[in-house]
């Protein structure tokens, strides 16, 4: 299969690529849609198992099992190389926990209003960029989880595909970059509309 990537994505190495596991697909959009049915399913596997552990290391790689585990041998797995970003892939599990600790504290001491603490951590979820794939997807559904566990409802995200090469995902994009810069209000901006 040919990969083809929007703008921003993570392209999958030829080791990864093997990982790929229904045979029947060959075309982009196929994938897309397969990838999709899959998350939906995660979706699912996840609404009752969301309690206190949403925040560990366990909860972030089950999740992400349970959203590609029929696309991806590699489901759940944290990567074994490096990317065009992210972290290097040798500090990924202390960046997880790292980042699972701050969010606990923040919510222990009100660091944060609530929308912006789960953009904040969406943000540095996708900075870390655990796995090979699907970090933005996964990123912006946990971030759903703990918005919805501090009592707020789902973020929108644009309302749109933001796999697709669009103008919503070169805004999403863009509110990442400013978030990185340290201007978040953008990234909660789009998480909001």
């Amino acid at each position: 299969m040919k990969f083809s990537y929007p703008p921003g994505a993570t392209p999958i190495d030829p080791d990864e690529a093997q990982g790929l596991m229904p045979p029947h697909i060959t075309l982009q959009r196929e994938l897309n849609e397969w990838e999709q049915n899959n998350i939906l399913e995660g979706m699912q596997w996840a609404t009752p198992r969301r309690r206190k552990d949403l925040l560990s290391d366990r909860f972030i790689r089950d999740l992400h099992t349970h959203m590609f585990n029929r696309t991806w041998t590699w489901a759940g797995q944290f990567r074994k190389s490096d990317k065009n970003i992210g972290v290097e892939w040798t500090r990924i599990p202390e960046g997880i926990r790292n980042l699972c600790d701050d969010a606990k504290h923040w919510i222990a001491n009100s660091t944060y209003p609530k929308i912006e603490l789960a953009v904040r951590f969406h943000h540095k979820l996708v900075s870390i960029h655990p796995f090979p794939n699907g970090n933005g997807r996964h990123s912006r559904l946990m971030a759903d989880f703990i918005v919805e566990a501090l009592g707020e409802g789902q973020f929108t995200w644009g309302s749109t595909d933001l796999t697709l090469a669009t103008g919503e995902r070169q805004r999403y994009l863009k509110a990442l970059k400013d978030a990185d810069g340290g201007n978040i209000q953008p990234l909660i901006d789009f998480a909001c509309t």
